[in-house]
């Protein structure tokens, strides 16, 4: 199928690594100007020359900031060029008990998870509008429906983003331009990867097995009964962000591996 993507350029946040990089190779692979973002220029040129590597004929660019900083937001959106489609993927998730958990962290994760994607779609949804073509795509995850008891300020985050999303598709009325969220399952990103590999070192179990363990024990409703790979998530990206996908707006998409148990 072609995705019709060659004239279009993406944004997306948070993309040097995991679901954000595997969303910008996609893109890339259909023929999209995709502009990738991280915290850090160091991190934002070794992803841009790794993507430069796999696609030598792409247009690839990107733009450095700390979600976490609104300044550093706000220097962002004056230096993006017209973009058509909006990935709103930028996140930090980490495992704590409720009771411990400071203001100061509840805020922070709101400041990143959620300020980031309303940052961005007050910027540049307006603009998709009034041009009369555009695509916003939030990354949500499972965990903003079935909050996990260790990382209920993630959850809380991922919520959020389901009720922006939603609130958003509503402003596109008789357009052409879509608002939708995917809502992710347990994927094996690079994070998720490195706190496996250390769990497996420390028990001397082997990283397969280690894998297959977590997935028993922290998802056993799960129907595929493994991680997802973040081009898994990538491909269900690529097919929103296509004028193909026109007939699907309002929407919260599972890419889940079959993990919540719901119709």
């Amino acid at each position: 199928m072609d995705l019709q993507l060659k004239s279009k350029t993406a944004f997306i946040s948070g993309s040097t690594q995991g679901i954000g990089y595997a969303i910008a190779s996609q893109l890339l692979a259909e023929g999209a100007h995709v502009i990738i973002n991280g915290r850090t220029q160091v991190k934002l040129d070794e992803a841009i020359a790794r993507l430069q590597k796999d696609f030598p004929n792409a247009r690839v660019s990107g733009i450095a900031a700390d979600f976490a900083k609104a300044d550093e937001v706000n220097n962002l959106l004056t230096k993006l060029p017209e973009v058509d489609i909006l990935i709103n993927n930028v996140g930090i998730f980490d495992l704590k008990d409720f009771t411990e958990l400071t203001d100061e962290e509840w805020y922070r994760f709101f400041e990143i998870n959620v300020m980031s994607s309303i940052r961005l779609s007050r910027a540049l949804l307006p603009k998709m509008l009034s041009r009369g073509w555009g695509r916003v795509i939030f990354i949500s995850s499972e965990s903003g429906i079935n909050i996990p008891e260790n990382m209920i300020h993630y959850g809380m985050s991922k919520t959020a983003m389901l009720s922006i999303s939603n609130g958003l598709s509503k402003l596109t009325k008789n357009t052409t331009v879509t608002v939708n969220t995917i809502l992710g399952g347990p994927t094996y990103s690079e994070g998720v990867a490195k706190a496996v590999e250390q769990i497996s070192q420390a028990q001397k179990i082997p990283v397969a097995h280690m894998k297959q363990a977590i997935m028993q024990n922290t998802n056993p409703h799960s129907l595929i009964q493994r991680f997802i790979e973040p081009t898994e998530i990538a491909t269900l990206a690529a097919y929103l962000s296509s004028p193909v996908s026109i007939a699907t707006n309002g929407a919260t998409l599972r890419a889940d591996g079959g993990t919540l148990q719901m119709i």
